[in-house]
C-alpha cells in the first residue's frame, strides 16, 4: 500500500464503558494499528442507554480525537435492525468525514446490520470486514445455541427448532429473519472468526467459505510468559474460575462439584471464584447466592476483578477451570491461562475443546458432568507432578503482533 490505509474499527461498545471481549479486542487492534506506519485509524464505539440520554448528540468524542461514540436509539433485537431515525444521516456524515478504505465491524449490535448497506452506499469502494464473536445471527437465544427451556446444546438451528424455544414466534418469521440478516451479510467483503469451530457453524449456516478467515482475538498487547507451577504444594489444589458469573458459563456445575466434594469430605481442592454476577437477571443472582451459601468451606468467592490484575490473580492458583455449558467461541480466559502457564480444565465442546489440547494444555471433561469434573479435580490434586508437566507443555498463545500482522495481510489483500 503506497498511501496510508484509512481504517475505521467499529464495535458495539468501548472498553471505557464496558469490559466485554469483543470491544477489548477491537480497541487493542485499533491501538496497535494506530502506531503503525502506513495506517490512519479511527474507532467507533457505542454507549448504553443510560449514557446516551446524557450525551444528547448522535456521535460524540469523549475519549480522544480519533474515537467516536454512537449514542444509539431504539433497536430491534430480533433481526438486528437499527430503528434510530438519526443514525443513517449521522453515520453517512461520519463516513464522508473519515473516508475510510476499510470499515472493520467487531459487531453489528446497536449499529444494526443495515450499517453494512450504509457503508456500501456511501463509499462504494470501501471494503467491509466483520469479526463474528458468537452465534447471534444463527440463534435468537442470545446467540448461545442452547435451548431456552432446558439449556440443552443446540447442534443446528432451523425455523422449526427455533420455534420450539420461542413458541410465540412462527417458523416463517425465523425463516424471514435469516433471509433478512443474510441479505446484509452479503454486502460484507470478508468475515473473521476467532475459532475454527465458530467458522464451521457459520459456513453451515450459509456464509461462503472463501470469504471467511480464522484469526484469533487480541486480548492483551503485551504477551509475557510467566513461571509455571511448582511440583511442591503445601495445602489443597487451588482451582480458579475467572470471568462472568452466569448460568451458561457453568457456575452451577462448578458449585455443584464443590458441594459434592464437601459431601465426600474431600478437602484437597479449593475453588476460588473471580468474577461479577451483578449484571445477571435477579432470579439468577438469588439462585447463585443461595448455592454459594451451601457450597461448603472449600469455595471462596472474591467478586469482580480489574482486568489489569488478572495475571497476578491467575498466578495465585494452580488450575484454571472453564465449565461453560454453551459452545463458547474463543474465551479470553484461555489465552490468559496459556500466558500464565496455568493448566486448563474445560468442557469438551466448541472453542474450548479446540483451543485446549487435552493432556497437553489441560484436560477436558464431559460438558455439564458434575461427577466427572469432581473426579478430575481430585485426581489432579493428588498428582502435582502431572500438573507441573502440563504447565511446561502448554502452548504459547499467539502473540499480539502476529495477530495484528494477520489483520494487516487481510486488509492489504482486500485493498489490492
Amino acid at each position: 500500500m503506497t498511501s496510508p490505509a484509512n481504517i475505521l474499527i467499529a464495535s458495539h461498545s468501548h472498553p471505557q464503558l464496558t469490559r466485554g471481549g469483543a470491544e477489548i479486542s477491537a480497541h487493542h487492534l485499533f491501538a496497535a494499528l494506530s502506531g503503525r506506519q502506513g495506517f490512519e485509524l479511527s474507532f467507533l464505539g457505542c454507549a448504553r442507554d443510560a449514557m446516551n440520554q446524557k450525551m444528547g448528540a448522535t456521535f460524540s468524542q469523549p475519549f480522544s480525537p480519533s474515537e467516536y461514540i454512537y449514542a444509539g436509539g431504539a433497536f430491534d433485537w430480533f433481526k438486528f435492525a437499527n430503528t434510530d431515525p438519526n443514525f443513517p444521516t449521522a453515520f453517512r456524515a461520519l463516513l464522508a468525514e473519515l473516508q475510510p478504505d476499510i470499515v472493520h465491524f467487531h459487531h453489528y449490535l446497536r449499529f444494526g446490520v443495515e450499517a453494512f448497506f450504509l457503508v456500501r452506499d456511501a463509499l462504494p469502494n470501501c471494503r467491509i470486514v466483520l469479526t463474528l464473536h458468537e452465534y447471534l445471527a444463527i440463534c435468537n437465544h442470545y446467540g448461545q445455541m442452547v435451548t431456552k427451556q432446558h439449556r440443552n446444546l443446540c447442534h443446528q438451528a432451523s425455523p422449526q427448532r427455533c420455534n420450539e424455544c420461542f413458541k410465540d414466534i412462527e417458523p416463517t418469521d425465523f425463516f424471514l429473519r435469516t433471509l433478512y440478516i443474510q441479505r446484509f451479510f452479503d454486502l460484507v467483503d470478508h468475515f473473521i472468526a476467532p475459532s475454527a469451530f465458530l467458522a464451521e457453524r457459520y459456513i453451515a449456516w450459509g456464509l461462503p467459505p472463501g470469504k471467511l478467515s480464522v484469526i484469533e482475538n487480541i486480548v492483551h498487547r503485551n504477551i509475557h510468559r510467566s513461571m509455571g507451577i511448582s511440583q511442591e504444594r503445601d495445602g489443597p489444589l487451588r482451582v480458579g474460575f475467572f470471568g462472568q458469573v452466569s448460568e451458561l458459563k457453568g457456575i452451577g456445575v462448578l458449585l455443584a462439584a464443590a458441594k459434592f466434594l464437601a459431601e465426600q469430605d474431600e478437602f484437597c481442592v479449593v475453588i476460588e471464584i473471580f468474577g461479577d454476577y451483578s449484571l445477571q437477571p435477579l432470579e439468577f443472582q438469588s439462585h447463585f447466592l443461595a448455592n454459594l451459601a451451601t457450597a461448603g468451606s472449600n469455595v471462596v468467592f472474591h467478586g469482580p476483578y480489574d482486568q489489569d490484575h488478572v495475571d497476578a490473580l491467575m498466578q495465585s492458583v494452580e488450575v484454571v477451570v472453564i465449565p461453560s455449558i454453551w459452545w463458547e467461541n474463543s474465551p479470553v480466559v484461555i489465552q490468559e491461562a496459556l500466558r500464565n502457564r496455568r493448566p486448563i480444565v474445560c468442557s469438551d465442546i466448541g472453542g474450548m475443546a479446540e483451543k485446549v489440547r487435552d493432556g497437553i494444555d489441560g484436560f477436558h471433561f464431559p460438558v455439564g458432568n458434575v461427577i466427572a469434573l469432581t473426579s478430575l479435580l481430585v485426581r489432579l490434586a493428588k498428582a502435582p507432578a502431572r500438573l507441573k508437566a502440563i504447565s511446561e507443555s502448554m502452548r504459547v498463545p499467539v502473540a499480539s503482533k502476529e495477530i495484528v500482522a494477520q489483520h494487516v495481510q487481510l486488509y492489504s489483500a482486500l485493498l489490492s
